[in-house]
């Protein structure tokens, strides 16, 4: 895929609408289409890197920029307090369908246990 076909890239271009949430220099927030929480707030890079991996090798500040702005949406959505979960999809089987970085910031009601039982 080129970033020219990624769908996350044409979101942060504004050539596919969303909800922004938040938006910095570096990072871009909106809010999941298929919410998965009553907050779902997908934050991702401005620049297009495949997965976490990928941008941990190439632009490992990034990955702080990311996290921070995921604390800073928490606290705007009122969850910061009563707890959120943060995660990274990577590769198809954890069920990552844009291959664009992105990290998921859930919360706004009492979350399950992660994993099996």
């Amino acid at each position: 895929m080129t970033q020219s076909d990624c769908l996350f890239c044409k979101i942060i271009a504004g050539e596919i609408p969303s909800t922004v949430v938040h938006e910095t220099d570096t990072t871009f927030a909106f809010r999941d289409l298929h919410p998965q929480a009553a907050t779902h707030v997908l934050i991702v890079p401005r620049a297009h890197y495949t997965d976490a991996v990928d941008l941990a090798k190439n632009a490992p500040a990034l990955l702080d920029d990311i996290t921070l702005a995921a604390g800073e949406i928490a606290g705007q959505e009122g969850i910061a307090e009563s707890g959120y979960r943060l995660v990274f999809n990577t590769g198809a089987d954890a069920g990552q369908t844009v291959f664009h970085t992105h990290l998921h910031l859930l919360g706004g009601e009492q979350l399950g246990h992660f994993g099996r039982p």
